[in-house]
């Protein structure tokens, strides 16, 4: 199985994951909360998470200092970024992007834990690196 083949059948996992954290604890928290839920419900899955996983930033021969953390990196094939807002931004859509890009990742979910139905707060973006593409199918 190759990664995206691997992301992909990751992402209905967490997918399943993220609903069941959503029905036990409802909208309301605050985003911290819903981390620690969602990768302890992964890992009773029995599947690889870390939290809080640096993303390394480098611009051409240069490696920067500053580390960005990304919410959720599963089984290193599929990073999670988690949201308790109001409504989804382009924003939060561009740096879940932005961290596809530096981690070298197919998939990606934004997953907003306000809304009622968690259904509406799941976005799954691709960024294909070949090709630069960028495919939203939230």
């Amino acid at each position: 199985m190759n990664k995206i083949e691997r992301a992909d059948q990751l992402s209905r996992i967490v997918i399943g994951a993220a609903i069941e954290v959503h029905r036990e604890l409802g909208p309301g928290l605050l985003e911290s909360i819903y981390q620690k839920c969602l990768a302890h419900e992964i890992m009773l899955r029995g599947i690889q998470v870390r939290q809080q996983a640096e993303v390394c930033i480098r611009y051409k021969d240069l490696s920067i200092d500053e580390k960005l953390k990304c919410d959720l990196l599963v089984d290193d094939c599929l990073l999670i970024e988690l949201k308790a807002v109001e409504t989804i931004l382009p924003v939060h859509k561009a740096q879940t992007i932005s961290y596809l890009k530096l981690l070298d990742l197919p998939l990606g979910l934004l997953i907003n834990f306000h809304e009622y139905r968690l259904v509406d707060g799941l976005h799954r973006l691709k960024f294909n690196a070949s090709s630069s593409l960028l495919t939203s199918c939230s």
